[in-house]
């Protein structure tokens, strides 16, 4: 029974002979530093990069649902993508516009 499912898993469209196996393995990679990133100051946080990541991760979780076969993993770690770029960029944003305004509120 081992052996069918793992034959099953192998030949597989979306299997690990394919690209469209290994390309969201690697994307894990990006998200897994995103994260590791959040411990960086926000004035460290790029505003390119973080804006590619989300935009990355919006567009393809929307496209994954639409290809066939249906990646899942190509979803969910878009859907991990898009989170962590939203979640850093609204640190920068915080830190870049709001922090003044409530240093110069403190002031008066």
């Amino acid at each position: 029974m081992a052996t069918s499912k793992f034959q099953a898993l192998w030949n597989h469209p979306a299997g690990p002979k394919t690209i469209h196996f290994w390309a969201p393995t690697f994307k894990w990679g990006i998200s897994i530093a995103n994260i590791a990133d959040s411990t960086k100051p926000p004035e460290k946080v790029s505003y390119p990069q973080q804006i590619a990541v989300t935009a990355t991760g919006v567009i393809w979780t929307r496209y994954s649902t639409v290809i066939t076969p249906k990646n899942w993993n190509l979803f969910s770690v878009n859907v991990a993508m898009a989170a962590t770029g939203i979640y850093q960029l609204t640190r920068k944003i915080r830190h870049d516009y709001f922090s003044e305004e409530q240093a110069a509120v403190a002031k008066e």
